[in-house]
């Protein structure tokens, strides 16, 4: 199929939101972790979304250099190419970016996507996450309202965070504490600034517990009932149908299949994973290397196996370990037989 128009990224989330099931969003930071998750929805029939963080972005553009937008851009351009190969439906997505990297990162991404559209072209992502955790949430919503017209502008859709997650990614870091839980007078503060869809239509990561990276059980509570709260909360303020926002699951890692299902009952469209799929990939690669390394090593004076040793063997079984993760997360997030495509 293809990356997803503007109107096709739109349907896939009025679809999941009616029908109850959400996106995997994968982190990608080269070809090959891209081809895995196109691999991985393809083999479980389900659309998704490919992201991108700084650090990906500048992985992308050669971990020696300083390019982080061309980065970002040549992500875009080859998941355009290659994925009209694959038979599902993806969206591009970049994801966190703090207020210390706007304008090294996000604001010269919408700059270049509007230039694109002048052309006639379309804009080079689809949906773009401004994450002003770290700031107040008055500065962080006076910052998403600027950027919002501008992304409607490009038939794009802005990501905000609203709460705190936990942990640490691409240097957005947060302590493990009570903030970690976004209140309702929070969501309707966003809604005032942000409307519900008029302004531009905006997907909204609440955090209820959330961290990112690997946790054990225990470790923090995750309050997915928290979300239905909030989504009828703002339903009786502001009359609207049921489930209002369009929400995002961060820091997934660790959560049991019924507090996935319930955040996703509650809402969720869209569930970023990371840590997972980064493992997967490694462990793949890793099972090569142990089971095999007497060709793949020239050990003793021997020549070693060049079919063995080839990057491209060993990648394989990379990219399909990291394929079944993501089989896993569409089956669990019920994309899975989704695919518009279908």
């Amino acid at each position: 199929m293809a990356v997803a128009t503007p109107e096709q990224y739109a349907a896939m989330i009025d679809r999941a939101k009616e029908q109850a099931f959400a996106f995997p969003a994968i982190n990608v930071s080269s070809s090959q972790t891209l081809h895995a998750v196109l691999q991985g929805l393809t083999e479980a029939g389900s659309d998704g979304i490919l992201q991108v963080s700084t650090g990906g972005a500048d992985y992308f553009a050669g971990h020696t250099t300083k390019n982080r937008i061309g980065g970002a851009i040549a992500f875009a351009k080859y998941a355009e190419e290659v994925a009209k190969g694959y038979p599902v439906t993806v969206a591009l997505h970049t994801d966190h970016c703090p207020k210390e990297n706007l304008e090294g990162f996000l604001m010269p991404l919408i700059e270049a996507s509007e230039e694109r559209v002048r052309e006639g072209g379309v804009a080079y992502f689809q949906s773009h996450m401004w994450d002003g955790s770290a700031i107040s949430l008055k500065e962080n919503l006076e910052i998403a309202s600027q950027l919002l017209p501008r992304m409607k502008a490009i038939d794009s859709i802005l990501e905000v965070e609203i709460g705190v997650v936990g942990g640490e990614e691409d240097g957005v870091s947060h302590e493990i504490n009570d903030k970690l839980y976004t209140t309702l007078d929070d969501a309707a503060a966003m809604v005032d600034a942000l409307g519900l869809g008029e302004q531009g239509r905006y997907m909204t990561a609440l955090t209820f517990g959330n961290v990112h990276g690997v946790y054990k059980p225990g470790k923090v509570e995750l309050r997915p009932s928290l979300l239905k709260e909030i989504q009828d909360g703002l339903q009786a303020k502001y009359g609207t149908g049921d489930k209002p926002l369009d929400l995002v699951f961060h820091g997934g890692s660790g959560s049991s299949a019924e507090e996935i299902a319930e955040a996703v009952r509650n809402g969720v469209i869209k569930m970023n994973i990371d840590t997972d799929t980064q493992y997967a990939f490694t462990r793949g690669a890793l099972h090569e290397m142990f089971t095999g390394y007497e060709g793949l090593l020239k050990i003793e004076g021997e020549v070693g196996n060049k079919k063995q040793y080839d990057p491209r063997a060993w990648g394989k079984k990379a990219e399909a370990s990291m394929a079944a993760r993501v089989v896993e997360a569409a089956q669990q997030l019920g994309s899975a037989g989704n695919s518009i495509t279908a």
